[in-house]
């Protein structure tokens, strides 16, 4: 992917309530790195957090959000922001 093409991608909001399978969860972001995020989810009176990888949607020019298939492959949720942390600093590439 040449930088111009990078500048393209459209990135994921920081807020938004869902749609699909977490229909009506309010998420925010928490965590952006290079490889990966942290999301907080609030689910009426629970609050649980999100850590998936940096998928790049190149069909549609945007960084995607995980599918329920998805975790336990590329993300995972956790009940503490610091259990959050420490996931994504687990998959931390080589080199990162």
């Amino acid at each position: 992917m040449t930088a111009a093409q990078k500048q393209q991608i459209k990135p994921l909001e920081t807020e938004f309530i869902g749609r699909g399978e977490v229909k009506g969860f309010k998420l925010t972001q928490i965590k952006v790195t290079d490889w990966g995020f942290i999301y907080e989810v609030v689910d009426g009176g629970r609050t649980y957090y999100e850590v998936f990888l940096k998928r790049i949607n190149t069909r549609y020019g945007n960084v995607s959000y995980p599918s329920s298939k998805q975790f336990s492959k590329t993300a995972w949720w956790t009940r503490t922001l610091e259990g959050a942390e420490e996931k994504l600093n687990s998959v931390k590439p080589k080199g990162a």
